[in-house]
């Protein structure tokens, strides 16, 4: 196997947020340095839940959107985050297999969850291991507001090892359960941004942390594919 076959983009499911959609999600991406977008393989899935309100992103990005759960008034019931997982799974089953997790806002809290809740086999129990994650904007379920999927009770009774890439704002309404949100992962690899709620554009430090990040993932990816590789020889 040669070093440029070992070498593979590291290959993301990414969820958008809340009353959005993929192609939403894809535009602002888009924004991002070609010499980033160039290293990853991104696909970009829509909620399975049409939009049930008013999006915050009306007159800015065209409908229609989505969303992949639902809150009740009180945010202490979810509806439908099982059936928004076993969505989820059946898509990767078909379309993967994917190396990591993308999301934004409501995209990014189940990002951030699956790895634990798959590790404890109540999630994703079809699909390959979740290695990577990519959260922006997120923050943890058990430090957002009172409720907590049933599936996700004790997702974050480990810390998350896998390596993960963080965008904090600095003025983002979640900045204060993003940073909490940090706790639960091994040596996350943190983004700090001016902005708000939102994905912003990469400037020079973004674009470095980011490149260091890619790069570290694909060595893990490339040890994996060589580890194959010798055991494939070996028999």
């Amino acid at each position: 196997m040669t070093e440029n076959e070992m070498v593979k983009k590291p290959r993301f499911l990414c969820l958008h947020g809340f009353r959005t959609s993929a192609e939403i999600l894809k535009k602002l991406i888009m924004r991002w340095p070609q010499n980033v977008l160039e290293k990853l393989d991104l696909d970009f899935l829509d909620a399975p839940f049409p939009a049930l309100g008013k999006s915050d992103v009306e007159g800015t990005f065209d409908p229609p959107y989505y969303e992949w759960y639902q809150l009740d008034q009180e945010y202490t019931e979810y509806r439908h985050f099982e059936e928004c997982i076993a969505y989820m799974e059946d898509y990767m089953i078909k379309h993967g297999p994917f190396d990591g997790l993308l999301g934004f806002s409501q995209g990014a809290f189940i990002s951030a969850v699956v790895p634990g809740m798959q590790a404890q086999g109540v999630a994703l129990t079809k699909v390959p291991k979740i290695k990577f994650l990519i959260i922006i904007s997120g923050a943890s379920f058990t430090k957002h507001k009172l409720g907590l999927p049933k599936l996700a009770t004790t997702a974050y009774s480990s810390p998350i090892e896998c390596p993960s890439l963080h965008f904090i704002g600095e003025m983002d309404f979640l900045k204060p359960l993003g940073t909490y949100l940090l706790e639960s992962f091994l040596d996350p690899v943190v983004i700090h941004h001016p902005g708000g709620h939102t994905v912003p554009r990469l400037d020079e430090k973004g674009t470095e942390i980011m490149l260091r990040f890619i790069e570290k993932i694909q060595k893990i990816l490339s040890h994996e594919a060589q580890t194959s590789s010798n055991m494939k020889a070996a028999l």
